[in-house]
């Protein structure tokens, strides 16, 4: 593995001139690759001197931070396992060491659970001196694991699963051939470190020679401000959001919303004057939205990619079609069974089933060769572009035999400044019913009479079978938090259709469509 980027970025210090930033509501914390390099060198001594080896599993359940990044990047120095749990979804260190057969855990909560230690240690263990120690480097193979992923877990106990070096290897690789990140870039990350793709940005860094700053969600827009990065790693609810933080910006100054020039300048002042480019992925963008941002000077660019499969498909400067996912990158295939379910074989698999999964669970989604069957429905225009149509269990037959693909619904509902979210449930299999996120609480008479509009707008712009009966309008907004929203900003669709059951099937306290 001569071109390997994790070899590379284990056997050889970072370009010289690059920095890694660490943004808070409170300042920032900036520090040079390559004493970043230094310190994580450092610590993998000092975690050597605790026990740790090759395949030991090193957890982390903290926010964002440099300790973070320390203990990451000093696991791949000792060839160990780095399992990353988000905040937003473990409460406390209880049970993790035993259930992810862990040998050192650090977080940034109190450390209750035995062989937890605090994420403070991490500071004094890389700042040691070696002593005369040394680190000979890890030598890696296409198939040796960097660390476990932790799927969304929208419903039950998140599923686990390795993640093999061969395949950060090709994400990496291809990324780099598409974007050319360098010398004048810094990409600004702020999803969290638990997600293994959100960490490919310093590897990349250490890899390439670029800035980083990372920050956690609730510091991203005061980090634009401040940073002016040239790209963001985001997901398609952070742009929404910051889609109408942009026309607040505009109405403010009296601008029409097709005011190219007006637009342009509010994003810029949002966004700072610096943006090359806007990375999206995790679930789908809408299309209003991948529009309004490409009208205002800032191109977002959609990709498609799963845990199971890390990066399938990337729009980018070269080859970018609006609605579509991007072509295939080089080193993965994807195929089309009969009812359009996207089936993708890589190169290098990810991994080739779940981690203790019950019987028969890794078998529905990996063939015997590794190829993953996805659940997503697709296909592809002439040119080679992948669309994505919506999941194999988001499509809902009624009872006439009509299969119904709810996303382009939910996307036209979306587009009222009134609904953050929208999420289609079919409950009888004879009409549908609609539940919203509003972009406001608390809902009074102007927000339900915004949303019944834009529910006769949606079943105009839709055919006899598509005809949204009712809207349900959530209590409180869709959130992390409230356990209705991933860390990703994605729905949780089982958990909405518990929260809101009896709504859902109540006729009467909704909003209706008008109906001829």
């Amino acid at each position: 593995m001569s071109d390997s980027v994790i070899n590379h970025i284990v056997s050889r210090p970072p370009p010289l001139g690059h920095r890694i930033s660490f943004f808070r509501l409170g300042g920032i914390e900036t520090l040079d690759l390559t004493e970043l390099h230094a310190r994580a060198g450092r610590l993998a001594l000092s975690l050597r001197d605790l026990g740790i080896d090759r395949g030991d599993r090193i957890g982390i359940l903290a926010a964002n931070c440099l300790e973070w990044v320390l203990l990451d990047l000093a696991a791949i120095r000792l060839g160990a396992v780095t399992v990353g749990f988000d905040p937003a979804k473990f409460d406390s260190d209880a049970d993790l060491r035993e259930r992810y057969r862990l040998s050192l855990l650090f977080t940034d909560r109190s450390p209750d659970a035995p062989g937890s230690r605090a994420l403070g240690d991490v500071g004094p263990l890389a700042d040691e001196p070696e002593h005369g120690r040394t680190l000979e480097p890890i030598v890696y193979a296409p198939d040796d694991v960097l660390s476990l992923k932790l799927t969304s877990g929208s419903t039950g106990e998140p599923k686990t699963l390795t993640a093999a070096v061969g395949s950060i290897d090709s994400d990496l690789r291809a990324v780099q051939e598409m974007f050319g990140h360098g010398g004048d870039d810094n990409l600004l990350v702020f999803l969290p470190l638990s997600v293994l793709q959100q960490r490919y940005w310093t590897y990349s860094a250490l890899r390439w020679g670029h800035d980083v700053t990372i920050a956690g969600y609730e510091a991203a827009f005061p980090a634009l401000r401040r940073i002016r990065p040239t790209v963001v790693m985001g997901v398609p609810g952070f742009y929404e959001t910051a889609r109408k933080h942009i026309e607040a910006r505009m109405g403010d100054t009296g601008a029409a919303g097709d005011d190219r020039s007006a637009r342009e300048r509010a994003a810029r002042q949002l966004f700072g004057d610096r943006i090359r480019y806007l990375w999206t992925g995790s679930a789908p963008a809408a299309g209003g939205t991948l529009r309004f941002f490409a009208g205002a000077g800032l191109p977002i660019f959609e990709g498609y990619g799963l845990n199971e499969t890390c990066i399938v498909a990337k729009n980018h400067p070269g080859a970018h079609r609006e609605g579509s996912v991007g072509r295939v990158l080089p080193g993965k295939q994807v195929l089309l069974d009969a009812e359009g379910v996207i089936h993708v074989r890589g190169d290098h698999p990810v991994c080739r089933g779940y981690e203790q999964a019950p019987p028969g669970v890794s078998e529905q989604v990996f063939g015997a060769d590794g190829t993953v069957r996805t659940n997503d429905i697709g296909r592809f225009d002439e040119d080679g572009f992948l669309y994505i149509h919506g999941r194999a269990d988001d499509v809902i037959v009624l009872d006439n035999g009509r299969k119904i693909v709810v996303r382009p619904l939910e996307e036209h509902m979306r587009t009222s400044p009134a609904i953050e979210e929208c999420v289609v449930f079919c409950p009888t299999q004879t009409h549908l019913v609609a539940v919203v996120s509003p972009t406001r609480e608390p809902v009074g008479p102007a927000e339900e009479r915004a949303i019944a509009e834009q529910l006769a707008r949606t079943n105009a712009a839709f055919g006899p079978d598509e005809q949204i009966r009712r809207v349900v309008v959530a209590r409180t907004r869709f959130s992390v938090d409230n356990g209705l929203l991933t860390s990703q900003l994605k729905v949780r669709r089982g958990r909405i259709l518990d929260a809101y059951r009896a709504q859902i099937h109540d006729t009467q306290g909704s909003i209706h469509a008008v109906r001829d």
